[in-house]
C-alpha cells in the first residue's frame, strides 16, 4: 500500500466518522455538499477518488477543515515527547498543541536548578503575564525585589514586566504553566 492510498483511506474513514459523529446519513450529507449519494457512498467506500475541490465541498459540509481531513496519523499525533534543556536545568512537555485563547500554551516544566540570576544581576521581563502551579516540590519565584516560595499545590500569577526568574528550591520541582506567546517565547524555547 502506498502513501498516496492510505492518506486517502484515512480521510475516507474521517468523512465518515464525521458524518456518522453528526447524525448524519449519506443523503443527509450529500444534501448540504451537492453530491449524490451514491457519489458520496463510493467515496466512502474507496470506488471512487476524491477529488481536492470534492474533498473541499465535504470538508465546508461537514465543518472541519482540509487540514483536519488529510492530516498524517502518526505517533506525534498523540505522544507528547520532552524538551530537556539541560544549561537551565528544565525539562518541558508541551502539553497543548493548538493555539489557546488569545495563543496561550499548557506545559509542564521539570525544575533541577535554582532560579538563574544573569550575570549583570538583571532579571528578564516580557509583556504579558505568567501562570504556574506547583505539582511537586518547591519553586523559588524572583519577582523584582521580591523572593516568593511557592510550594506543592498553591500556584502563582503575575504580571512579566516584572523582572522575573524561577526554579527548584531544595530539589526536583514540577510545575504547570499557562504562557502567552512572549512567555513562550522565553520560558521555553530561551
Amino acid at each position: 500500500m502506498t502513501q498516496d492510498h492510505s492518506t486517502e483511506d484515512l480521510v475516507r474513514q474521517r468523512v465518515r466518522a464525521l458524518r456518522i459523529a453528526r447524525g448524519w446519513s449519506l443523503d443527509e450529507l450529500a444534501e448540504r455538499c451537492w453530491f449524490s449519494a451514491s457519489t458520496l457512498s463510493r467515496m466512502e467506500t474507496g470506488h471512487r477518488r476524491i477529488g481536492l475541490d470534492q474533498l473541499t465541498a465535504i470538508a465546508r459540509a461537514l465543518g472541519t477543515s482540509l487540514d483536519h481531513l488529510v492530516a498524517p496519523e502518526d505517533d506525534e499525533d498523540v505522544v507528547i515527547r520532552p524538551h530537556q534543556d539541560e544549561a537551565r536545568g528544565m525539562t518541558t512537555w508541551v502539553l497543548s498543541r493548538a493555539e489557546g485563547t488569545r495563543g496561550m500554551k499548557v506545559a509542564k516544566i521539570r525544575l533541577t536548578q535554582p532560579p538563574l540570576r544573569p550575570s549583570r544581576g538583571d532579571l528578564p521581563v516580557h509583556p504579558g503575564r505568567d501562570w504556574f502551579t506547583v505539582l511537586s516540590g518547591t519553586v523559588l519565584l524572583l519577582l523584582g525585589e521580591r523572593t516568593i516560595r511557592v510550594e506543592t499545590g498553591q500556584a502563582a500569577e503575575f504580571s512579566t514586566m516584572v523582572p522575573h526568574a524561577f526554579g527548584a528550591e531544595g530539589g526536583p520541582a514540577e510545575i504547570i504553566v499557562m504562557l502567552d506567546p512572549d512567555g513562550e517565547r522565553y520560558h521555553l524555547h530561551g
